[in-house]
């Protein structure tokens, strides 16, 4: 597994990690608790270690707790998740559950999701970093019409993290947001780099190139996250 630094720390992390909307929206005693244990240990075995949540994602903070603690492996568990809603006492609480769901004592990343009252949450989120309640902070959108609004609190304000959209089919943030984040010692967490399904549903029954062996490929996911990751920021 490929590492990149955090430009803030210099800590290295491995480049790909798992996100949580939808897939770890499960029930208590459905099948798919038990395949989730299985897809964090692959992460793991493949060097992995970063999980992405957020209180917006239904049961996947409770979910994604209840597998980490049945499989504590700290040395290989990065985990950020996201503060949603409006009101510093609202956030505070809000990310106290969080704490409680995902059953640690300290979240790794805290982003304030989608912008939501950012200024408010971004203070409490200083203090707690200094505290040592978390490591690093950032902030997230999905959605591009929101860049610009993005662009203003990258340069604005000093942040560890960054999570956008970027993908082959979804390239608006190389523009300005990808080369200011570099300028700025921004770690980018790139979400959706399939479209959402869209990009692996558009190629599900074409052969790979001839040349994806060239670059180690052996499978259209594959290259979909080799484009992601070779561009530099």
């Amino acid at each position: 597994m490929q590492t990149r630094a955090v430009p803030s720390s210099g800590e290295m992390l491995p480049v790909i990690g798992c996100g949580t909307y939808v897939g770890f929206d499960v029930g208590e005693h459905s099948e798919k608790r038990r395949e989730l244990a299985a897809v964090v240990q692959a992460l793991r075995d493949a060097g992995g270690k970063v999980l992405d949540s957020s209180p917006m994602y239904g049961r996947a903070e409770a979910v994604l707790g209840e597998l980490l603690a049945a499989a504590p492996d700290p040395q290989r568990t990065f985990i950020a998740t996201k503060v949603w809603t409006r009101g510093r006492q609202d956030g505070i609480a809000q990310m106290e559950r969080s704490f409680s769901l995902l059953k640690t004592k300290r979240i790794d990343l805290m982003q304030v999701h989608n912008l939501v009252d950012w200024g408010v949450h971004l203070a409490t989120l200083r203090d707690w970093k200094k505290a040592g309640r978390i490591r690093y902070l950032g902030v997230t959108h999905y959605n591009s019409s929101a860049y610009n609004e993005l662009e203003t609190v990258m340069r604005k304000e000093i942040l560890d993290f960054v999570q956008l959209n970027y993908s082959l089919d979804d390239r608006a943030a190389e523009r300005k947001l990808l080369p200011l984040a570099a300028d700025r010692g921004i770690a980018i967490l790139v979400n959706l780099p399939f479209g959402g399904g869209r990009l692996l549903r558009s190629v599900r029954n074409r052969p790979l190139p001839e040349w994806a062996g060239e670059i180690g490929c052996t499978s259209w996911a594959q290259i979909l996250l080799k484009f992601v990751l070779s561009h530099p920021a």
